[in-house]
């Protein structure tokens, strides 16, 4: 079992910055990312990164976030920067570690105009 802890969200203007953390209670995660989800929508994908650093991004983010990882304390992070308000959902972090999926319990990002 592993245990995905997340910190760092918020409330934000437009424009603004946020740092999303989440610390995992084990190592050796293969992917690691960050999904979200807004009310009424299903959950998607922003951004992963695998062991080696290898990272990928929706669309919607490129440019503005950025995903990094920690591997010595088993961290991931995600830099929001230029945030607009349709970045508004929960955001949760997910981690893939033999061949099982675990969850983060999420946190709450709001960002107004």
């Amino acid at each position: 079992q592993v245990q995905l802890v997340e910190s760092g969200g918020g409330w934000v203007q437009a424009g603004g910055s946020l740092r999303l953390s989440c610390a995992a209670s084990r190592s050796r995660i293969s992917y690691m990312g960050w999904y979200r989800q807004a009310p009424g929508e299903q959950r998607e994908v922003v951004a992963r990164i695998s062991s080696s650093g290898s990272t990928n991004y929706a669309d919607s983010v490129k440019g503005r976030f950025t995903i990094s990882r920690d591997n010595a304390k088993n961290t991931v992070y995600l830099q929001m920067n230029s945030l607009k308000p349709e970045n508004t959902a929960v955001y949760y972090c997910h981690g893939f570690r033999d061949y099982d999926n675990y969850w983060g319990q999420g946190t709450q990002v709001t960002v107004s105009s």
